[in-house]
């Protein structure tokens, strides 16, 4: 079994994918095709579009970008939430992801009268609908706070939260910190804080670029997992008080490798930060973060790391494995997700 097959079979938990970002090119022509359906005269931004999409792999880092806006436009009611949810949910279990986590930011939209609480609803009750139709995944939703909000904002989406968390029967873990890695979330810290008083699992991006003030204050919380990290050693522009935080803690790492390399945090594969914290035996997890965006899958993420660094199959599995105890579920949920892994284990070829 080569280490692409064997990557394609490693049952695999997926911590850090943005919901809008994951979404498949398959999807988005049919978000497209409706788009144009309601809108005679787009032909011109729709063609623009469809341009894009067909680039694939070639896309510049422009354009990746440019897709999220155009994601933004084309995702703005209650039924295509639902609908590109279920896709991506189905995307990933192809993948052979058997726990997955999603994020998504809650959106008002007034023009389609979709509200911050109808988004959330929408997609838990796509998830739900998965479920119920047999599908081999146990999917968990956190919502994320735009580093760009105010903290009322930011208040009423770790309420939202809260309140879903109840009735979600458990779909709904907390929150996320995510958005423009360039503005300081310093203003937010209190809305994070009442997030983790109130029980809630609080995962953040941070040091996603050098020299970020509020950082420290992130780490500080601290959060129960840490998204990308590309900048928290001080020879690429962190400190020592960073990686001190990281290890006091023992703070679990979402490393999205593509991603980096695709938004030119790093410089390629060779230098991301996986290295550094894979050899010092930090707990980390490979994570996709936009698989749509960035043509990339998890197992895709896995074979990555494998050619990059020199991993086998043995070290592909621990990171998998391991993944499973950064979850933010109860004992024996967990204990179930490594009862299935080694179930699993027993058909995968490690020589």
């Amino acid at each position: 079994m080569n280490i692409a097959e064997f990557c394609r079979q490693l049952p695999k938990a997926e911590l850090h994918a943005h919901l809008n970002g994951s979404i498949s090119e398959k999807t988005m022509m049919k978000l497209i095709e409706s788009y144009a359906a309601k809108h005679p005269g787009s032909d011109d931004r729709v063609e623009h579009w469809m341009t894009t999409m067909k680039k694939g792999e070639s896309r510049t880092f422009k354009e990746c970008f440019q897709m999220f806006a155009m994601i933004h436009q084309l995702v703005n009611n209650s039924a295509d939430v639902s609908m590109v949810t279920k896709e991506v949910i189905n995307d990933f279990r192809d993948d052979n992801v058997l726990y997955l986590e999603l994020r998504t930011t809650p959106r008002d939209v007034p023009a389609t009268g979709m509200t911050r609480k109808n988004h959330i609803e929408s997609v838990i009750d796509a998830i739900q609908d998965c479920v119920q139709s047999g599908l081999d995944i146990i999917v968990r939703l956190i919502l994320s706070i735009d580093r760009r909000v105010t903290v009322e904002v930011a208040m009423e989406i770790v309420q939202l939260a809260y309140e879903f968390k109840a009735s979600s029967g458990g779909i709904v873990l907390g929150i996320d910190l995510s958005g423009d890695p360039k503005v300081d979330s310093t203003h937010l810290l209190p809305a994070l804080k009442e997030a983790k008083d109130r029980g809630l699992c609080v995962c953040v991006h941070a040091a996603e670029v050098p020299n970020m003030k509020d950082d420290e204050a992130l780490l500080q919380l601290p959060p129960h997992r840490v998204g990308h990290g590309t900048f928290l050693h001080a020879d690429v522009g962190g400190s020592d008080e960073l990686m001190t935080l990281m290890k006091q803690h023992n703070i679990p790492l979402e490393l999205c490798l593509t991603s980096n390399v695709m938004c030119q945090s790093v410089k390629s594969y060779e230098n991301h930060q996986f290295k550094f914290w894979h050899e010092s035996g930090h707990p980390l997890t490979i994570s996709t973060d936009d698989k749509g965006v960035f043509v990339t899958s998890l197992s895709e993420e896995y074979k990555i790391a494998a050619e990059t660094f020199d991993l086998n199959k043995e070290q592909l599995w621990d990171i998998s494995y391991n993944t499973i105890d950064y979850i933010v579920l109860d004992d024996q949920m967990k204990q179930n997700l490594r009862t299935r892994w080694n179930e699993l284990k027993k058909n995968l070829e490690f020589t």
